[in-house]
């Protein structure tokens, strides 16, 4: 693909079960008017359809009508091979930050998986119905900056989960770690992860965790880590852990 061409080619998410072969009629109400309303494209433009499982294309639009948008497929891409762990971001849902806002970071960063989380002192409640709603809206944000970043694999986002939840549930994981302010901790530049391993971060609330879940937290294999000296916002914290493991394992390949 050429450099130039694809950094002003538009791309669009556009999930199939399977990979795409020589052309594709695109019959979704939502991506026709995306293409012919909102980006104006016309026949003979280009644009790159990514299936957010690893596999990307750039297709040459060559009918666009009120029911559908046929295009001819160009050049295939697929996800190279990560050289980075997977990590995974547990984060409070913040009082003064919109959770939004953090999954849209995350998600540039690389983040593998999203998980908003609701602790003992986090002050946003959700019912039900709040977090089916809320649920929808983050995994649209997600493909949002995945399309604006240039990820071909989105990352996973769960359903708001509690802190119990999340800590029955972290077994999977080859290292977990609980960014905290009190007790004995490592600093978060002694972290060691290599590329064939899993992480999960907890990230805490305005205030920080609860004492009786920084201790269920290390029962549970969690080692406390120190973010520095400064007391750090929730969206800044999650950004900080997003930012130090991206880049603390710098590659020659593209994890998205």
């Amino acid at each position: 693909m050429n450099r130039e061409l694809s950094s002003k080619t538009h791309r669009i998410f556009y999930p199939v079960s399977k990979k795409l072969t020589e052309s594709v009629s695109i019959a979704d109400p939502g991506i026709i008017h995306y293409i012919k309303d909102v980006l104006r494209l016309k026949p003979e433009d280009i644009l790159a359809l990514f299936d957010g499982g690893g596999h990307e294309y750039l297709c040459l639009i060559e009918k666009i009508e009120k029911s559908c948008v046929d295009v001819r497929i160009l050049e295939k891409k697929s996800a190279p091979a990560s050289l980075r762990p997977f990590v995974a971001v547990a984060c409070a849902i913040p009082k003064n930050t919109k959770i939004e806002d953090i999954i849209d970071k995350l998600t540039q960063l690389g983040v593998g998986r999203i998980i908003p989380m609701i602790t003992d002192r986090v002050i946003v409640k959700l019912n039900e119905q709040k977090k089916a709603h809320k649920f929808v809206r983050w995994q649209k944000i997600a493909v949002a900056a995945s399309r604006q970043s240039g990820r071909m694999v989105l990352p996973v986002i769960d359903p708001a989960r509690t802190f119990d939840e999340v800590i029955a549930e972290s077994s999977v994981f080859s290292q977990r770690f609980i960014p905290t302010l009190e007790g004995e901790r490592k600093n978060v530049s002694e972290i060691k992860v290599s590329p064939s391993e899993s992480a999960l971060f907890l990230i805490g609330p305005e205030g920080d965790f609860s004492p009786s879940e920084i201790i269920s937290a290390r029962k549970s294999g969690f080692i406390p880590v120190s973010l520095g000296g400064l007391v750090l916002r929730v969206d800044t914290a999650a950004i900080a852990v997003a930012g130090f493991m991206r880049f603390s394992c710098m590659d020659s390949v593209s994890t998205v």
